[in-house]
C-alpha cells in the first residue's frame, strides 16, 4: 500500500513538472526579454534626439502633437480620465485602440501603467501626445495579454478628452 502511494506521488510530481516550462523554455524567455529591453533602450536613446521629444527623469518620453486650452485641469491620481488612444509595440503592431473601436475609453488614473499615470498628470483636456514608455513604466518583466511580451517598450498616441473629477480629496504632497 505504501509503495503504491509513493508511486502515485512520484507520478503526480512528474506530471506537474511536465506542465511547467522547461529550463530551455525559461532560458529562451529570458533571452527574448533581454533582447526586448535592449531594443527598447536603443529606441529610447535614438528617440530622445528627435525634435520635440521630452525625456522626463523617470525615462518616460513624450511629444506634444496638439495642445488643448491652458485653462483645462490636470488629472489627479484619484481622478478618472476619458481618452482616445492607440498602443503599439516597437515593431508597429497595434495591441489596443479606442480609435479602432470608435469609442473613447474612461479609466481611473490610479489603475493605469506608471507611464500613463505620470504623463496624464501633465496633460490637460484637448492635449494629444505621443508617449514612449520604457518597459519599467509599462508592464515590466510581465507578459501583458497575448500581444505584449515581457520587457516591452510601448508607444501610445493619447488624446485626453476629459477629466472626471473624483469627489475624494487628493492626498497632500
Amino acid at each position: 500500500m505504501r509503495a503504491r502511494f509513493l508511486l502515485l506521488a512520484a507520478l503526480a510530481s512528474l506530471s506537474l513538472a511536465a506542465c511547467g516550462p522547461s529550463k530551455e523554455d525559461l532560458a529562451a524567455r529570458q533571452a527574448a526579454m533581454a533582447a526586448s529591453k535592449t531594443a527598447g533602450a536603443e529606441f529610447l536613446a535614438k528617440n530622445a534626439k528627435e525634435p520635440g521629444v521630452v525625456t522626463l527623469p523617470s525615462g518616460l518620453q513624450y511629444k506634444v502633437i496638439r495642445s488643448g486650452p491652458e485653462t483645462g485641469v490636470h488629472p489627479r491620481p484619484i481622478d478618472e480620465v476619458k481618452v482616445h488612444y492607440e498602443g503599439k509595440r516597437l515593431d508597429g503592431v497595434v495591441f489596443d485602440s479606442s480609435y479602432e473601436r470608435g469609442v473613447p475609453a474612461s479609466f481611473p488614473l490610479r489603475g493605469l501603467i506608471p507611464g500613463w499615470v505620470e504623463a496624464m498628470q501633465l496633460m490637460r483636456p484637448g492635449d494629444e501626445w505621443m508617449l514612449y514608455v520604457p518597459a519599467d513604466l509599462a508592464y515590466g518583466d510581465n507578459q501583458a495579454g497575448a500581444d505584449i511580451p515581457p520587457g516591452s517598450t510601448l508607444v501610445f498616441k493619447i488624446e485626453l478628452i476629459d477629466v472626471l473629477r473624483s469627489k475624494l480629496q487628493a492626498p497632500k504632497s
